[in-house]
């Protein structure tokens, strides 16, 4: 297979891991986390950081937020290393203000398949 046709095949499939995070986030699905978070999985936010086992738990619990909208996303491939930056907004439920966050992801390539390895988010309240 040529690189041109790897690298297209492989932003595709990122640019889909980045939705099923954003989605999965939105409607608190641990399960499908689960399925694309590296065992060695690590996510900061401001004043917290978790490993895989806590986001898992965290992510299960009903969303402070709705709405959530991604933009200006730009994924990089860095040979098996991809770094998926991005903007978010969303509305907060208790309040219904509107919020933003900038974010990057880190996934690798491992046996094949691109996992999350890491994410972290700037956002106010998270």
């Amino acid at each position: 297979m040529n690189d041109t046709k790897q690298c297209s095949e492989d932003l595709a499939i990122l640019d889909q891991l980045n939705k099923d995070y954003v989605h999965s986030d939105q409607t608190s699905d641990a399960k499908r986390f689960s399925e694309f978070l590296a065992e060695d999985f690590i996510v900061q936010t401001p004043g917290v950081t978790r490993n895989r086992a806590e986001f898992l738990e965290y992510i299960a619990q009903p969303r402070p937020f709705k709405d959530l909208a991604v933009h200006d996303v730009n994924i990089r491939i860095l040979s098996d290393v991809a770094l998926i930056h991005g903007r978010a907004t969303y509305t907060m439920i208790a309040d219904g203000a509107e919020q933003e966050a900038l974010y990057t992801d880190a996934y690798q390539k491992r046996e094949g398949t691109w996992v999350c390895v890491s994410a972290c988010a700037i956002a106010p309240g998270t």
